[in-house]
């Protein structure tokens, strides 16, 4: 009697430390977007590898979180569901207007700028000899393709908005183009160019000329949004810039990622180092910055 009236009390002892002891509760996984990717498995294979192993630096779960556009990206960080965001400079100035998200770190793309290309026997020799003819960029917003290019012109005098015909246009349509003559210029990412020039065999590369070239433009940025712990931000912050060469060599086994060959992280990444983007959107007519030009 006595050893079950023990037992009993020691069973009532143990439920009320249950009851009193703080749940400990797992960690929800940190939500990840890569705003130019769309689809799950299009993510996994792009950034898969790098997600890997920043687990594994970071001690942290990270799971991607997939959108179909910017606007959705925006929203799932305003809303909490995705922390992270991986995004283009043109992206980071809406985004960082719409849900003041934090900049955590650059993602360099060597010889990432802008520039105005004709026929070297076009007799296009400044960007003031474009007024009123056709210029072909790329998809409206893009920040090499489009906005980029515009502020090039800007720069050097010529209003795109009222002194040239903009075609936008695919980067294989915007280069048949200009090796035809259908279009004066085309206003690209210069690496683009060089790639098309270079592979086409039927043209030489002494057939075109650079009348004008912007400055190397902001960096691709890995931004937090507004909620996310700072803790975990420097975790993340430290564990890139620690193991920054294995990090960048998951990166480049996604094919979409060959643009970031040859990249370096930025820790030092600062929102007005995009101030030259904010002149961008002003250009083209939109100073708030508070929507995404082409959605």
């Amino acid at each position: 009697m006595l050893k079950r009236l023990i037992f009993s009390r020691f069973l009532i002892v143990l439920l009320f430390v249950g009851l009193c002891a703080p749940m400990v509760v797992a960690a929800a996984p940190l939500k990840f977007i890569v705003t130019d990717l769309e689809g799950l498995e299009e993510v996994q294979r792009e950034f898969g590898p790098f997600r890997n192993l920043l687990e594994k630096k970071t001690g942290l779960s990270v799971d991607f979180y997939p959108v179909t556009s910017r606007t959705a990206a925006v929203e799932a960080i305003k809303a909490k569901k995705a922390d992270f965001v991986l995004t283009g400079p043109a992206e980071y100035v809406v985004m960082r207007k719409l849900t003041q998200c934090n900049p955590v770190i650059g993602f360099s793309r060597p010889d990432y700028f802008s520039a105005i290309i004709v026929k070297a026997d076009s007799g296009i020799n400044t960007v003031g000899d474009l007024k009123g003819k056709k210029v072909a960029m790329s998809d409206i917003g893009s920040t090499s393709g489009h906005l980029g290019p515009c502020q090039v012109l800007m720069d050097n005098g010529l209003d795109p908005q009222k002194e040239i015909e903009i075609i936008h246009t695919s980067k294989e349509i915007a280069w048949e183009s200009l090796k035809k003559g259908d279009v004066a210029a085309w206003g690209y990412n210069a690496t683009s160019f060089m790639r098309f020039r270079d592979k086409d065999t039927s043209i030489n590369p002494g057939a075109f000329k650079t009348i004008a070239r912007g400055p190397d433009l902001p960096n691709d940025v890995l931004v937090a949004g507004a909620h996310v712990d700072p803790a975990i931000v420097d975790k993340i912050v430290t564990a890139i810039t620690e193991n920054s060469d294995q990090l960048i060599q998951e990166i480049l086994k996604g094919e979409d990622n060959q643009k970031y060959r040859g990249m370096q992280f930025l820790s030092g990444i600062q929102d007005a180092d995009y101030d030259y983007v904010r002149n961008m959107y002003r250009t083209i007519g939109q100073p708030q910055f508070a929507a995404f030009v082409g959605d």
